[in-house]
């Protein structure tokens, strides 16, 4: 009977429960993070207009005033837009686009030939000592345009 008695005894020290660990029993128990506080919904659901005057007041819209019709700026518009067809032939439409760079106004012909006429425009000014790295690149772009031309472009000599 000892063996009977050691055998329970050593049984009940073995046996341990399960346990299964719960951070908070009850649902009511848990203490409840306060997210996004501080924000403040710009959209305010409260119900119709207007609110109250604690939050910040309607923006009101600002006063007509008409544009001046006849500024110089809507005056001239478009004024030099028919200047060929109405106009005398002394005028060309290229000598009229006044923002475009002088060597680029009226160009006709491949990107080569308006890079020469850049480089003779820009030559006799600063730039070539001012942006020393710019005048480089546009040798360079010179010099490998005129190759491929020279090997690419079919002459009436060359070869069909």
């Amino acid at each position: 009977m000892s063996n009977l008695t050691n055998f329970a005894t050593l049984a009940v020290r073995a046996w341990v429960p399960q346990v299964i660990p719960v951070r908070f029993r009850y649902f009511a128990d848990k203490k409840r993070c306060i997210r996004r506080w501080g924000y403040q919904d710009p959209i305010n659901q409260k119900g119709l207009l207007a609110h109250s005057d604690k939050e910040r007041p309607l923006i009101q819209m600002p006063i007509y005033r008409p544009d001046d019709s006849w500024a110089e700026k809507k005056a001239l518009f478009g004024q030099n837009d028919y200047i060929d067809i109405l106009g005398s032939d002394e005028l060309k439409v290229s000598k009229l686009a006044y923002n475009v760079p002088r060597w680029l106004r009226g160009v006709r012909g491949n990107e080569l030939q308006v890079l020469i006429k850049k480089k003779k425009a820009l030559s006799r000014g600063i730039f070539p000592l001012a942006r020393p790295t710019k005048w480089k690149e546009l040798n360079k772009r010179i010099i490998w345009l005129w190759k491929f031309l020279n090997r690419k472009t079919k002459t009436s000599t060359s070869k069909q």
